[in-house]
């Protein structure tokens, strides 16, 4: 089989490549910069044109759309959009299978767990991109236009992780720098974490079956979620330090806001932080019968990563 990846160099695609050529697998990295993993084959092209988005998956079998783009939203409602028609249109065309790494924006504001049922209701600008394009590849689904998955997963840690994992950038990396580490707005609620190793795990047991096509499903994740004192208490006991730590309140991340794009662009998301947040992938876990990496072992492991 050949296995193309979308968008590839971020957290999942790295995962999920090394995950597929332990499996002896041929996969193809396609990215705008030509980036490359030995053992895998690259392809240098830009998925917003059409063009060589089906130049690039020509011959594969399965095709991962795991692109992430800059954490704008004027940036995600002119490419978002055109990325997934490409990939959509050129598996159409190719007759290769998709599947899609989805994130949960869509869902919104969810009391209780989110599930593959959970009704779309967005609450950012975001949140309504994502429900678009997810929308868009349900309906070539529903419609038996193309064979494909959407498999979601909450926020990501783990090894690979980019920076655009707060679990990263504002606990790991701060301990591995002597520094200490920060929670955003409260270290009180609890939160899902996918760990980025079980997403490739989740996503090489997905596509061997054709009965797993049209479906949405969770990638394994670990539940209940862990609060952030937790999370920094279990990272500084692998770093063997005391846990210290400051929480960033709401009125701090919106005048930081004020100076930095980023930051400004993760305000809108805070609802995703300010309550407790539930992640449920017992579909998954129940079919595959599949035990998530606990919060312990994850980010002992994280850590050993970056530490090499």
């Amino acid at each position: 089989m050949k296995h193309t990846i979308l968008g590839a160099g971020g957290s999942i695609g790295n995962a999920l490549t090394y995950e597929l050529l332990k499996s002896k697998e041929t996969v193809r990295l396609v990215s705008r910069s030509g980036f490359s993993i030995s053992g895998a084959e690259s392809f240098k092209a830009d998925i917003s044109s059409y063009q060589q988005t089906l130049e690039s998956i020509k011959g594969s079998d399965i095709v991962y759309l795991c692109a992430g783009l800059a954490y704008d939203r004027n940036v995600w409602a002119e490419l978002w959009p055109k990325i997934m028609q490409n990939a959509i249109d050129s598996c159409k065309s190719t007759g290769a299978k998709l599947i899609f790494f989805d994130n949960v924006y869509m869902y919104g504001k969810v009391e209780g767990k989110m599930s593959e049922y959970t009704p779309y209701n967005p609450c950012s600008a975001k949140g309504e991109i994502r429900a678009k394009i997810a929308i868009l590849l349900e309906e070539e689904m529903k419609h038996n236009n193309i064979q494909a998955i959407i498999a979601r997963a909450a926020d990501l840690y783990g090894p690979y992780i980019t920076q655009n994992s707060v679990p990263y950038f504002m606990v790991i990396e701060k301990l591995l720098n002597g520094k200490s580490p920060q929670c955003l707005i409260t270290d009180k609620t609890f939160h899902s974490f996918t760990y980025t190793l079980d997403c490739a795990k989740g996503l090489d047991l997905l596509w061997k079956d054709d009965n797993n096509y049209q479906q949405i499903w969770h990638l394994p994740t670990t539940n209940p979620g862990i609060t952030g004192k937790h999370f920094i208490e279990l990272a500084a006991a692998v770093m063997g330090v005391e846990p210290k730590y400051s929480v960033l309140k709401k009125w701090m991340i919106q005048m930081a806001g004020l100076f930095d794009k980023t930051i400004y662009e993760t305000n809108e998301m805070a609802y995703q932080i300010e309550k407790d947040y539930y992640f449920d992938s017992s579909k998954f876990n129940d079919a595959f019968s599949f035990i998530p990496t606990s919060y312990e072992q994850g980010i002992k492991e994280t850590i050993e990563f970056y530490k090499k």
